[in-house]
């Protein structure tokens, strides 16, 4: 079956997890992906090396599936002199290096558009690609610092909270400006430059607290934490912690299309002369609500409360660790996690898709490269490189 990016040939020239995973979504969906190791070894996070510990390099599986690796001076004359030739002969570049650093080796963006004109050139920055800031690095959790998220997320009192979320964001959107750059392309004949922010990642990921205090302004309750304790509706936005420790979250702000049912199934009265009422239930007796609340949910643990939010189909749940996925039949009938046979470590789970297509699905065709795995099929497809001329090369150094 045809994929959606079948015949794009894409060069992934990454440090960054994010970077790396946004091309590991193009591969998933056909496109040929050549990751660039470049030799000597420097700082970047590179294909599968080798492990003596042996263990499984989980993080390279993930990140770098579906890609094929070519390892490449570029401080040799030859092996410059391809890194050139290969980039000019792929539809896309993705990078998080530095514009200095891309410069030095001849790959920023006037350089390669020079040579390929039709390139589409997707970079994840740190803070965009104007502006006195365009050339810090990348460095997610700078980024987050920046956004006006990260004080408002713990309880009051503690420390502000990094979650980390915006890097995927940016690792969805860069995918995304790619694709829509290369459908632009097909009508045009046009390359174009794809910059993904950190910064602006990070923005998108707080986008309904950052456009809430666009239109609202300075207001404590868009700058500063909340307790749990002083949510506006006790029955959205707050959280009850449960028999077991596990927390409860619920998200019912209609409390009149809620209230029949949820009172009945928590024990208060749905005539309680308290809460009878919208208004009551919000303002007049919120925190008396609150705390009557609190003493339900500690009578049954997480799974009691999840199995009557089910039954009664009602909009609430329980904040679950990182096991409950990995064994959620939900995950496993949408591929959100897959079981792999690795040929080195036997069964392993991964994560898998998180887009469904009905026609032209994501596949897993082959686990990460290691170093330098492809270098010959690529240089023999892409440069028509013989057999004879990869050995020359290979032993000058310019390729592994």
């Amino acid at each position: 079956m045809s994929r959606a990016l079948d015949d794009v040939i894409v060069v992934d020239l990454s440090r960054q997890f994010c970077t790396a995973l946004s091309g590991a979504f193009l591969a998933d969906f056909g496109a040929r992906v050549i990751r660039l190791d470049l030799l000597p070894a420097t700082d970047q996070a590179t294909s599968v090396p080798a492990d003596p510990t042996g263990q499984w390099n989980h993080e390279a599986d993930l990140i770098h599936r579906n890609k094929e690796s070519l390892a490449i001076n570029p401080h040799t004359a030859e092996g410059q002199a391809l890194l050139q030739e290969v980039v000019a002969q792929a539809d896309v570049l993705i990078t998080d290096w530095q514009r200095d650093e891309l410069a030095a080796l001849g790959l920023d963006y006037a350089a390669v558009s020079g040579r390929r004109a039709d390139i589409i050139y997707g970079r994840l920055s740190g803070f965009g690609p104007l502006g006195p800031d365009a050339d810090l690095p990348p460095i997610d959790e700078l980024a987050a610092a920046r956004t006006g998220m990260m004080p408002i997320l713990p309880q009051p009192g503690q420390p502000p909270v990094y979650s980390g979320s915006g890097a995927m964001h940016a690792g969805v959107m860069l995918a995304f400006g790619v694709v829509t750059a290369l459908v632009h392309r097909v009508d045009s004949n046009e390359g174009q430059e794809v910059d993904v922010s950190l910064f602006g990642a990070n923005m998108y990921g707080a986008a309904l607290d950052i456009q809430a205090f666009l239109a609202i302004g300075k207001g404590d309750r868009l700058l500063n934490p909340i307790s749990r304790l002083d949510v506006s509706n006790p029955m959205s936005g707050s959280l009850y912690p449960s028999a077991d420790g596990r927390w409860v979250t619920l998200t019912m702000p209609d409390t009149d299309r809620w209230w029949p049912t949820f009172s009945t199934l928590v024990g208060i009265a749905t005539d309680d002369p308290r809460f009878d009422t919208h208004e009551k239930r919000t303002n007049d007796n919120r925190l008396e609500l609150i705390h009557a609340l609190e003493a339900a949910f500690q009578k049954q643990p997480g799974t009691h409360w999840r199995a009557m939010f089910q039954q009664h189909q009602l909009s609430a749940d329980v904040i679950e660790q990182f096991d409950y996925p990995a064994n959620d039949p939900q995950v496993a009938a949408n591929r959100y996690i897959m079981e792999l046979d690795h040929p080195s470590h036997g069964k392993v789970q991964s994560l898998g898709f998180p887009i469904y297509m009905s026609e032209s699905t994501a596949r897993l065709d082959k686990l990460a490269p290691t170093v330098g795995q492809h270098s010959r099929a690529v240089l023999r497809d892409l440069l028509a490189v013989s057999e004879d001329r990869f050995q020359q090369l290979h032993a000058a150094g310019a390729v592994a």
